[in-house]
């Protein structure tokens, strides 16, 4: 690996943690059924915390000392990336809510919470209930699954933009913030591969195809991460809108998606102690 250039590191790594780990999703979606919720939570929660650790005191840090040889007041700019890129993310998942919530009658409930209360209406596993439920046809369950691939396919691009603006400001390929970004989203994505895997296999499609089918949705996180890659290196003000963007989604996914999933999952102090964790690992992996 170390005879790799930059570029072909980047692209390694980021293939194994978007397709593999999709993939990897998909192959525990078609294999298990994973019932130790209390640990899933408390993996999501440190993982969440170290994110929020890498992000604040990191790439955010990276950003402002960026902005400040642009401007005097650069920190707005920061600001204004962070702001663009949770909405970039917000926007993708709020798109991928009204199309799924089409996909069964009981979405159209007008009492069908926006924020979701469980852990299946959260990762929309629960429509794959309710066409169980409700009887519905083995084809209805394949388009809910490619729907959801699609969704998750486009939901990556701006997770690969942290990962490639993370190496931009890595002195370290191998040790440095972008390999534990890649790492951590890597883990991140293995539920959204069995969010897409297991109704695609209960409509009837074979398991290596689901797998190979949920891989591929984590294929775009290449994109994004050539992106925020490129960004990082065509100068300050470069460096600050990718770092800055990449911030925004990676707040959005611990703090709208990683964090809730955990509570969910185990309702209890637990997951809090488990951020907090996280968040010191993070700090000591920064600064030392």
């Amino acid at each position: 690996m170390e005879s790799l250039s930059p570029f072909a590191f980047v692209t390694i790594v980021t293939l194994i943690a978007g397709a593999g780990g999709t993939g990897l999703g998909g192959v525990v979606g078609a294999l298990f059924k994973s019932e130790s919720n209390r640990v899933v939570s408390i993996l999501l929660a440190f993982a969440g915390g170290v994110m929020t650790a890498m992000v604040c005191f990191d790439l955010l840090a990276e950003a402002i000392e960026a902005s400040e040889t642009l401007t005097d007041h650069g920190v707005f700019l920061v600001v204004l990336a962070i702001v663009l890129g949770v909405i970039v993310v917000y926007g993708l998942n709020y798109i991928i809510d009204n199309h799924t919530r089409k996909e069964v009658p009981h979405t159209a409930d007008a009492a069908h919470p926006n924020t979701h209360d469980d852990i299946d209406e959260l990762i929309h596993a629960d429509h794959l209930n309710e066409h169980l439920r409700e009887g519905g046809s083995r084809a209805s369950l394949v388009v809910a699954g490619i729907v959801m691939a699609c969704a998750i396919a486009l939901h990556n691009i701006p997770e690969g933009m942290t990962i490639g603006a993370s190496f931009a400001i890595s002195d370290d390929l191998m040790l440095g913030t972008g390999m534990i970004m890649a790492v951590l989203i890597g883990l991140h994505n293995i539920p959204e591969g069995m969010a897409v895997a297991v109704p695609l296999i209960s409509g009837g499609m074979g398991r290596t195809k689901a797998v190979l089918l949920t891989a591929a949705c984590g294929l775009p996180t290449l994109l994004g991460a050539w992106l925020g890659l490129w960004l990082g290196d065509i100068g300050p003000f470069g460096l600050c809108a990718s770092l800055g963007f990449a911030s925004g989604a990676m707040l959005y996914v611990v703090f709208g998606e990683i964090l809730p999933e955990a509570y969910l999952l185990c309702r209890s102090k637990t997951p809090a102690f488990a951020v907090m964790a996280g968040i010191l690992l993070g700090m000591v992996i920064i600064f030392l």
